[in-house]
């Protein structure tokens, strides 16, 4: 018998994919779930349960959180990706890393066929496909839910036909949890004009009082929470824990699909948007202007490759050097307040601050010139367009 690998999230489509991959295709199913950070221990372990009673051979969980961090997260930050300037690219980023991983899983199983629960409307299609195609190319792909233009009820229908009740109310919400964010999406989702409700959001809001927070970096990495030293994903994880609560960071983004299609989707990220805003905010500090103009470009690139799956193309590892050479001196504090819904930067200490007084105060008095210096600059700098105008306007 041929065995498949399927990329297993234990939601609806891929308890479907288990199912039809075993009695439709007669195939050995070795299923996969890829941890990026998402899932507690007990979560993982139901998920394995729901696995076998499924009827798969075998089941394997892939921590790729710490490389995940290493390989991509830490980019995010460093380049201040939004996407859309709004989404911290939570799903895109983490859905290469799991791609990756499972093609490597294949690889070690010696699997004939991988398989994921895809549909055939969306971005993660592209991006798992791909990637197989460029990591594993003799592994041909099986995509039942994109290829059978499965509804969600369809599904539900199959399942309850095999003896597996799967409840319609859970099947409401996709919901992704990941170390860089939670992605929801719902019938809300898939309009243009109304929002998640309350209790769609997978963290209610619990904490009302304002709190402040003090978040270290070195050389670009989130290292310290109110002078505890933490490695950087235990830091993510804790400020996400804190300010979560707040109902901080959720925000529903509209963008654009690998396949040319608009879409929205929700997502609750409270850790990653801080993180980025208060590091964006050291970066204003500590670096020149131009270094802030050509990472911004440069992020936006990578951001947006990233986000369509072409992580592997070796131009994200020379973007990823530049990167890394702009974070030498991005260290210090900065100091956050968190409220409910929403939380505001007061400000940065830094060994490496541009905004020294000793070179003056901005709107006041500068040191290091004089102010003939700069009427003999003024001229000297406006000098070719002062020309262009008298040349044109003449004309």
């Amino acid at each position: 018998m041929k065995k498949v690998v399927l990329a297993f999230s234990g939601g609806l489509d891929t308890s479907f994919c288990c199912i039809y991959l075993a009695q439709d295709r007669g195939l050995e199913v070795h299923s996969v779930i890829v941890n990026t950070g998402g899932f507690s221990d007990e979560e993982l372990q139901e998920i394995e349960k729901r696995a076998y009673a499924l009827g798969v051979k075998s089941h394997a969980v892939v921590d790729e959180t710490e490389s995940y961090y290493e390989g991509c997260i830490k980019y995010l930050v460093f380049g201040n990706v939004l996407k859309n300037a709004t989404y911290p690219l939570s799903v895109s980023a983490e859905r290469v890393s799991q791609a990756t991983a499972i093609a490597n899983y294949v690889k070690k199983i010696g699997a004939d066929y991988v398989a994921h629960g895809s549909t055939g409307a969306g971005n993660d299609q592209v991006r798992f496909d791909m990637i197989f195609n460029i990591l594993i190319p003799e592994v041909e792909i099986i995509t039942p839910i994109r290829d059978l233009k499965l509804s969600r009820e369809a599904e539900i229908e199959y399942l309850a036909g095999h003896g597996i009740e799967y409840s319609a109310e859970k099947a409401r919400y996709s919901i992704n949890k990941g170390l860089w964010g939670t992605s929801v999406g719902g019938k809300e989702t898939l309009t243009s004009h109304e929002t998640l409700p309350e209790s769609a959001w997978p963290t209610q809001v619990s904490e009302t009082e304002s709190r402040k927070v003090e978040l270290t970096f070195e050389k670009g990495e989130l290292v310290a929470i109110d002078g505890e030293k933490l490695a950087p994903v235990r830091a993510i994880q804790k400020l996400q824990a804190i300010a979560q609560p707040f109902g901080i960071g959720r925000d529903i983004h509209v963008g654009d699909t690998i396949i040319g299609i608009k879409g929205r989707v929700g997502f609750e990220a409270a850790g990653p948007i801080i993180i980025i805003k208060a590091h964006h905010t050291l970066e204003k500090h500590t670096l020149t202007k131009w270094q802030l103009s050509w990472k911004e470009q440069l992020s936006s690139f990578y951001g947006n490759w990233l986000h369509e799956g072409q992580f592997h193309d070796p131009i994200m590892r020379n973007i990823e050097a530049f990167l890394t050479d702009t974070q030498k001196f991005v260290s210090g504090k900065v100091f956050v307040e968190l409220l409910p819904y929403r939380f505001q930067i007061i400000g940065i200490e830094s060994d490496h601050d541009l905004m020294s007084n000793k070179f003056g105060s901005y709107g006041e008095m500068n040191n290091a010139w004089s102010g003939e210096d700069v009427k003999g600059f003024s001229k000297i700098f406006g000098n070719q367009v002062m020309i262009w105008h008298k040349v044109n306007n003449e004309a």
